[in-house]
């Protein structure tokens, strides 16, 4: 499943992609380097991907979801739980204790997120949303995602109209810190 579609078909290639960084560290060694190379790319991706859905996704359940409020407010505050599991994780070296038990709760929280989303949140929206407006999500969707931050940020604001406002500017810090470092954010 590749990027491009409606907001559902976005999210859930981003779904999959995790899944499969998830899977290449696990495949590394305990210790191994690269494992700390996979767990930056993950971040970011992370970290991309729920900027996209708090700016977009969420509000757009809230307006035309049944009772999305409660669902939207469900999820951010899953957000922020990975968030700051992801900040854990961005200090640890890949030979620390700590990092394979900060991996492994992360992806049995992300897994659990996105069960919840794939299974109840994406077809309610799909139930509720025209193909005209998911297909404006996703396009959305894909925009915010180019200059989302790709570092967790715990204290920022996860709800728009702030996050909107403050998400780029985090981004761009975000990847000034990642070119001067060399740190990876992509494959």
């Amino acid at each position: 499943m590749g990027h491009g579609g409606n907001v559902i078909e976005e999210l859930m290639a981003d779904h999959r992609e995790m899944d499969e960084l998830f899977a290449r560290i696990e495949a590394q060694p305990v210790g191994h380097p690269q494992r700390r190379e996979l767990a930056d790319v993950l971040t970011a991706e992370l970290v991309r991907h729920s900027m996209a859905e708090e700016m977009h996704l969420y509000p757009a359940v809230r307006e035309h979801v049944p009772h999305g409020g409660a669902m939207a407010d469900k999820e951010l505050a899953e957000h922020t739980e990975v968030e700051r599991m992801l900040k854990d994780l961005e200090a640890l070296h890949p030979d620390d204790p700590q990092f394979n038990d900060i991996t492994a709760k992360l992806k049995f929280k992300v897994a659990s997120h996105v069960r919840e989303e794939e299974h109840d949140l994406f077809p309610k929206l799909a139930e509720s949303c025209s193909a005209e407006k998911l297909d404006e999500l996703g396009q959305l969707v894909r925009l915010s995602k180019e200059t989302a931050p790709t570092r967790p940020h715990p204290l920022l604001p996860h709800s728009p109209p702030l996050e909107k406002l403050i998400a780029p500017g985090a981004g761009l810090v975000d990847r000034i810190r990642d070119l001067l470092s060399g740190r990876r954010t992509t494959e």
